[in-house]
This record gives structure tokens, C-alpha cells and sequence, in this order.
């Protein structure tokens, strides 16, 4: 097989077949001593390496470096043989426990001492400076194949994970949102998820694209999941010092609603005003940018709780601004909203719009006209108040 031939990742296909029994009765120190430097070296493994998990490794580290001499100067197929095997290994390191950095870190020192002591019988047995060079990029390029085929079985088995913790949060969230939940039914998926049921929480609802990012980016024990278009969390014990604040910081400008913080088995309610002051939040009435505590905004949950009577009432109390131009509609919306705020005062409500008081005299005058007494009903004027909550166009 020419070089050109050879896939530049597996050049221990180029070494000469003669090359094994040379090196054959090296193996067994050589993964006796890798396993004795990973236990010394790394503190993930100290202990594990005592004991059968020990004996295990040494025996597979001794398998794979057999496996590399037997397929020296040999066509290999696309995939290499024992592929599995080291889809597991890192399958078992993540459920051990052990960071990928340990791992990645056992299989360096596994190729350092492989090179190092086949380098030496290689020596012994008079090997060419050449070959011996090849034989040094094939162990590494050996070495890093079987690592990063444990880093993809690592990464295979977190996702797994990744994907059942976030189902198990989901079915824990819709059940304690569904009104009337068992505790016993909560307390099992609790169990389920790890996750200590709250004495209190609040329920936040939001536009975020992952939920397990939006569970961290709140932190403090919180939990989320999707519920349909929007992403609901969890979040326990809302009114402890600082943590609304926290939240606020963390979400930063992104669109989020919190309901009021409840005992669990009335989470529905928060989740109910969250989502509601969310859809607030979505058609401009309560300011979309930020964190919407519903604790401040529940007028606006009120007056917008029946849409359909409110567009009924705007129908009805701004009838008299139907027959104008939309510019002409706006503007005298906009000063007739002022004007109430203010309690009529012109001065105070041309400051509010930045305009001259005679501007606002004129339209004040031209809202009479138009109004009649309503403008001096206090009745009348509550309700326009309310119907002037309704977006330009809308009523």
C-alpha cells in the first residue's frame, strides 16, 4: 500500500507487519505502568485503580495495545474494530462520576508511556530511525482515535441524561400545574426528578429557546421546562432576600413574566397570572423588555383580565372619536389619557406630552366638543380611563 493510500489518522497501517513480535513482549509492563501512573496522576482514579476496576483496565489497556500490533501493516476497515468498547468506556466514566477532563487526561498518559517504552524495545531490537518515527505518530494517532471514541460515548450518555432529566422536569411541572394534583403524585415525580418539593414558589413564564439553560440562568434550585409555545420554570422560595433581584439581572432584557410566590398546591394561580401578564407583555401593555413581576402590574391584570368586554367598553365610550382622521384619533387618545392621569391639570399634562398648555386647551376644548359631559362624570371618566387601555386601533 502506497502512502497516498493510507488515511494520514491510521498510519500504523504503513508499519511493517514484522514490527508486532518485536514489540509483543513489551504490553503487559507497559499497561501495568500506565494503570499505576493514572491511579498516581490523576485524583478521579486513585482509588478505582486498587481494586477489580483496576484489574480491568489493565487488562483492556493491554487488549488495546495488542490490537494495534495485530493491525499494523494491515488494510483496516472504514470503521476501526472495538469501536463499542470505547463508546462505553466513556459511557461508564460519565456515569461514575468522572469529569471528561480526567478521562481525556488517562488516555494522554497512556500514550506518552506506550510511545516511550515501545520506542525503547523498538531501539533494542535495532528498528530504523524512520520506522521508529512512523511507529510514534501511529501510537498517538492510535491513542486519539480510542479517545475520542470514549468522548463521544461521554457526550452520547449526557445527552441521554440531559434529554430523561428534562422529561422528568416536565412531568413534574405539568402535574403541579394541573389544579388539584395529589401531594403523594407530586412528591414521587419530586423523587423522580431530584428535585425537593419548595415550601413556596412562583412560576415564571418566558419566551427562552432551552429550557435547561433558562433553569440555570435563574439558578437557585429552579427547574423548567416547554408548555407548549412558551418555556415555564419552577422557581422555589421566590421571596428570599435578593432573589427576584438576582432573577431580574439574570434574565437581563429578555421578555419574562413571574407569578406571585404561592405553596405548591396553588402553583396554578402563579402559573396563571405569569402567563397572563406575559401575554401582556407580547401586545405592549406591560413593558415588554425585562423581568414582569405580576405583583406590579396586577391593575393591569385586572382592567385586561375580560379583552372582549374592554374592546366592548372602548367601543362604546370613544364612539365619539370614530369619525376622525387615525393622526387626529391618536393625538386626542393620547391627551385625553394625560389630561385623566393628571387629574385635568393642563399645566401637568402639557409637561407629560411636551407640548404648550394652549396646545392642550385647544384639544381639551375639541375632546368637550366631542364628549360632552362625560368629561365632568366621574363615572364616565373612570370608564374612558379604562377603555383608553386599549391599544390605537383597537377599541
Amino acid at each position: 500500500m502506497s502512502e497516498q493510500e493510507i488515511p494520514l489518522e491510521r498510519s500504523w497501517q504503513s508499519l511493517p507487519r514484522e514490527l508486532g513480535p518485536l514489540l509483543e513482549p513489551a504490553l503487559g509492563p507497559i499497561a501495568e505502568e500506565i494503570v499505576r501512573t493514572i491511579g498516581a496522576s490523576i485524583p478521579a482514579y486513585r482509588r478505582p485503580m486498587r481494586g477489580a476496576f483496576g484489574r480491568g483496565v489493565n487488562a483492556a489497556i493491554e487488549q488495546a495495545l495488542r490490537q494495534f500490533l495485530d493491525q499494523m501493516g494491515r488494510p483496516a476497515p472504514a470503521q476501526r474494530p472495538g469501536r463499542e468498547v470505547y463508546l462505553a468506556v466513556g459511557r461508564g466514566e460519565l456515569r461514575s462520576g468522572r469529569t471528561l477532563d480526567a478521562l481525556q487526561n488517562a488516555y494522554r498518559i497512556g500514550a506518552r508511556i506506550a510511545w516511550r517504552r515501545m520506542a525503547a524495545a523498538a531501539r533494542e531490537a535495532g528498528v530504523d530511525g524512520p520506522t521508529q518515527a512512523l511507529l510514534a505518530e501511529a501510537i498517538f494517532a492510535y491513542i486519539d482515535e480510542l479517545s475520542a471514541e470514549s468522548v463521544e460515548g461521554y457526550a452520547r450518555e449526557q445527552a441521554a441524561d440531559a434529554g430523561e432529566r428534562e422529561r422528568r422536569h416536565r412531568r413534574l411541572i405539568v402535574a403541579v400545574l394541573a389544579p388539584g394534583t395529589p401531594r403523594e403524585e407530586l412528591e414521587r415525580l419530586a423523587d423522580g426528578a431530584d428535585w425537593p418539593l419548595p415550601g413556596t414558589l412562583a412560576v415564571l413564564v418566558c419566551t427562552h429557546r432551552n429550557p435547561g439553560r433558562l433553569a440555570a440562568i435563574i439558578g437557585d434550585g429552579a427547574i423548567a421546562a416547554r408548555i407548549e409555545d412558551k418555556v415555564v420554570a419552577l422557581v422555589p422560595d421566590p421571596d428570599a432576600p435578593g432573589r427576584r433581584g438576582r432573577i431580574a439581572r439574570a434574565l437581563g432584557a429578555r421578555a419574562a413574566a413571574l407569578g406571585p410566590a404561592v405553596p405548591i398546591e396553588r402553583a396554578p394561580t402563579s402559573h396563571e397570572r405569569a402567563a397572563r401578564c406575559s401575554e401582556l407583555q407580547s401586545v405592549g401593555v406591560i413593558p415588554e423588555a425585562g423581568l414582569a413581576d405580576s405583583e406590579e402590574h396586577l391593575a393591569a391584570l385586572v382592567v385586561h383580565s375580560d379583552p372582549a368586554a374592554l374592546r366592548d367598553l372602548a367601543e362604546r365610550r370613544l364612539e365619539p372619536l370614530r369619525g376622525l382622521t387615525r393622526v387626529q384619533q391618536t393625538r386626542l387618545r393620547t391627551t385625553l389619557a394625560a389630561w385623566l392621569r393628571h387629574q385635568g391639570s393642563i399645566s401637568e399634562t402639557a409637561a407629560d406630552l411636551v407640548v404648550h398648555p394652549q396646545t392642550v386647551r385647544y384639544r381639551i376644548a375639541r375632546l368637550r366638543e366631542l364628549f360632552g359631559s362625560q368629561l365632568d362624570d366621574p363615572d364616565a371618566r373612570f370608564e374612558l380611563g379604562l377603555a383608553l387601555q386599549q391599544a390605537p386601533g383597537e377599541g
